[in-house]
């Protein structure tokens, strides 16, 4: 039986009123694109991951393509990455001329398959990309240690790799800003992490994304963070804002490079969002273990999102339903838009879409992401959800997945 009464989007952006205020500030102030409110909404960024620098951009992609850049990567080379993914994780290696190489998913897990990882590098094998899913930290000490053992395989072509001395770990850390693994933020954890600010992450700043790197031996951080600047903003030696002092009109342009910088209205977003944050990752939390409650009994198997090594930032809720087919899954979830719920898939893996099969990817090779894949279903997730919205949507999924049982 489905209840009814009940419209529950699934992902709605939590703005609040001193998010507004923000905004407006930033439009009274006379000065709306990169500025102050950026650069406090860096400093904060890196506090939190504990870095000591970070560059906010207009996106997680944006901030993966640059760091690609920054680090050299191009037709010569090689970059691995999990099937199972968004496309923004894979399209940056195109996007720079590299070797695209995938690797399946672990039977019964999300987390990259590591046997086939190992495997998978070669002497061209420059950066690794594992995917922080739903907010929850790979393993990145097996990834690490998968790295330093095939060091004799690594070329360096860039004083950045060449500091680093093997291949390097770039994490697809769109969905885990807030997350801990074994007491570290994320953000200090793989070589460079890039983070997701986009309307539907816990996190937003309406368009936006963040890259935070861990201390490199050799390498000023100060230069890194300049040469992101630069990338990032046409590889204009001087910023509009510097520019508009008096006087201070003269600028160069090192290399005919990229746009993709943050404004101060979606920073001020940020800055608001900062300050509520904590509470906002306790919501989640909340909801989560109300979630796995009740759905844990009924077989519906569901990702730990927090252990004794981690903890998530709860950001997807996804779900598996063992033995389902995927017509059966798209019953249920019409039948949960008809009690005004609405469901979402995360995600179709990459071998599935046109622009991967046109590259020369087949389903057929990735079993296991397809396994994964075809009975998930990801239930609303979000801090406005109310406790009365969260029974709702647990006795109308129970309800309807019980038939399926």
């Amino acid at each position: 039986m489905i209840r009814t009464g009940m419209h529950i989007p699934f992902s709605p952006p939590d703005i609040t009123e001193a998010e507004i205020q923000q905004v407006a500030d930033v439009l009274r102030s006379g000065w709306i694109t990169t500025g102050p409110k950026t650069k406090e909404l860096e400093r904060k960024t890196a506090s939190l991951c504990g870095t000591k620098r970070a560059v906010c951009l207009n996106s997680q992609t944006a901030c993966a393509e640059m760091t690609l850049r920054l680090l050299g990567i191009s037709e010569e080379d090689e970059v691995i990455v999990p099937a199972y993914t968004y496309t923004a994780t894979a399209s940056v290696v195109c996007h720079v001329g590299a070797k695209l190489v995938l690797a399946d998913v672990q039977k019964g897990s999300l987390e990259m398959d590591y046997e086939q990882l190992e495997n998978a590098i070669t002497e061209r094998t420059k950066v690794i990309i594992p995917v922080d899913l739903g907010g929850i930290p790979c393993d990145y000490d097996r990834i690490f240690s998968i790295v330093e053992g095939k060091k004799r395989l690594f070329h360096p072509d860039n004083e950045i790799q060449k500091a680093i001395g093997r291949v390097v770990v770039m994490a697809d850390s769109a969905h885990a800003f807030g997350a801990v693994r074994k007491g570290m933020p994320v953000g200090s954890v793989a070589d460079f992490s890039n983070f997701s600010f986009h309307a539907v992450k816990n996190f937003t700043t309406a368009e936006g994304g963040a890259v935070v790197w861990r201390e490199i031996d050799g390498i000023d951080t100060e230069i890194i963070y300049q040469q992101y600047q630069l990338l990032s903003l046409h590889g204009q030696s001087k910023s509009a804002l510097d520019k508009n002092t008096p006087g201070q009109w003269e600028y160069d342009v090192v290399g005919p490079w990229y746009k993709c910088n943050m404004t101060d209205i979606a920073a001020g977003i940020g800055l608001a969002q900062m300050k509520r944050y904590p509470e906002m990752l306790r919501r989640r939390k909340e909801i989560i273990k109300r979630y796995d409650a009740a759905f844990r009994p009924l077989g519906v198997e569901v990702l730990p999102h927090y252990t004794e090594d981690y903890q998530s930032s709860g950001h997807l809720y996804l779900t598996r339903i063992p033995g389902i087919t995927e017509e059966q899954r798209q019953e249920i979830m019409t039948k949960m838009a008809m009690a005004g719920v609405a469901c979402n898939v995360h995600y179709k893996p990459l071998p599935l879409l046109t622009a991967y099969k046109n590259l020369g990817f087949h389903m057929k090779d990735y079993p296991n992401a397809y396994e994964r894949f075809r009975n998930e279903i990801t239930l609303p997730l979000y801090t406005k959800l109310t406790d009365e919205e969260v029974d709702y949507v647990i006795e109308n999924y129970t309800g309807i997945v019980k038939t399926y049982r």
